[in-house]
């Protein structure tokens, strides 16, 4: 039957039929591939980032940690006892900077107040070596991995004492920083969706839906880790406040670079809170076993000094917090800052391209009068 007319012999009626090829998919012109290109390579651009930059991160972070610097201590009052010190610090190669102690009481003191690792106290009959799990169970072992030798060729019989141990329900140590991962996918995930908000809102509503969902955010990491886990056991409201600024920072950081960044906003606050945050804070690994850049930012990292406050409100409540408060005030400061000179920013961009708008409007009615 023809490809042109065909008869239809329920009606006795004959109909044209479109020629087989115009009834084929559409062929995608080449003008139309590099297109779909494009918008692939800039979509796909966004995954990309975050895999190279997690991989850089935590391999770059932890692939090989060893301690650098690691302030020990050791226990005595002779000058044998100095040389013995000196000799521990020469023979680590720049791992240890072994400091002597006077007494196993000064010994308990200086880890408990984080001032020493790990504290090795020989005596004619026995060797003990004093360390903290609360402050890093990873410097603890590997402190017991340095002295279990020496006592061994000292022929010393040789105990561990832990001055500060974590709680029955957090036996790592590791709790708390986890709890601070989970502030951070929580904060940065809620910025996105208050930046995205904040441009139907006034500046001071936007304020107030940004705490109050950074509150939120602070409130459920808190509840978990506390009544439902148990790893948190005191001070809760304190580590609250300090997380409710902790993601204050976030959302406050989240709705300043929305509008300069728009979707890319999310892989940037990633690798500001993820990729940097948790490989700086010393949650796995204490700072005297990172890489220099990774230690560096150890000093005045927002994770950092939240990480900090809660593990001092913890398990050691004599340490000052002001450091770690004024760390977060900073960021805080600086995320608000950025705010308001973007929102100024926008402000401009938006009353310039109203004037022109009604500039080009008045011209034409000119030209059409």
């Amino acid at each position: 039957m023809s490809e042109v007319a065909k008869y239809n012999y329920a009606t006795g009626a004959a109909h044209h039929a479109a020629p087989r090829s115009s009834r084929r998919s559409p062929v995608l012109r080449p003008d139309g591939l590099g297109h779909l290109l494009r918008s692939f390579g800039s979509h796909v651009l966004v995954p990309l980032f975050l895999a190279v930059g997690m991989t850089l991160a935590y391999l770059g972070a932890f692939h090989a940690p060893t301690p650098h610097e690691l302030p020990v201590g050791v226990v005595g009052t002779t000058p044998a006892t100095q040389v013995f010190a000196q000799t521990v610090t020469d023979r680590s190669d720049g791992a240890l900077v072994t400091h002597v102690v006077d007494s196993a009481a000064h010994a308990e003191q200086q880890v408990r107040d984080r001032d020493l690792a790990a504290v090795y106290a020989p005596t004619a009959s026995d060797a003990t070596l004093y360390v903290s799990t609360a402050a890093s169970e990873t410097t603890a072992t590997a402190a017991e991995k340095v002295f279990l030798p020496i006592a061994y060729g000292q022929h010393l019989p040789f105990r561990v004492v832990d001055v500060v141990p974590t709680s029955a329900e957090d036996t790592t140590g590791q709790g708390l920083f986890f709890l601070l991962v989970g502030l951070s996918v929580g904060g940065y995930a809620s910025a996105i969706a208050v930046a995205a908000f904040a441009t139907r809102l006034r500046p001071l509503w936007t304020a107030v839906v940004g705490l109050a969902t950074a509150a939120v955010v602070a409130g459920i990491g808190v509840v978990v880790a506390g009544p439902v886990y148990g790893v948190l056991t005191a001070h809760q409201w304190q580590v609250f406040l300090f997380a409710w600024l902790y993601d204050a920072v976030i959302i406050a950081l989240g709705i300043g670079l929305h509008p300069l960044l728009g979707r890319w906003t999310t892989p940037v606050l990633t690798m500001l809170f993820v990729m940097l945050n948790f490989t700086s804070s010393g949650g796995i690994f204490q700072p005297a076993f990172q890489p220099g850049f990774f230690a560096g930012l150890h000093t005045f990292w927002s994770g950092a000094a939240w990480l900090q406050a809660a593990q001092d409100l913890e398990y050691f409540p004599g340490a000052s917090l002001g450091r770690s408060g004024l760390v977060l005030a900073l960021w805080l400061v600086a995320a608000v800052g950025l705010c308001v000179l973007v929102h100024g920013l926008v402000a401009h961009r938006t009353r310039i391209a109203r004037e022109r708008a009604v500039t080009r409007l008045e011209e034409e009615e000119v030209v059409a009068a």
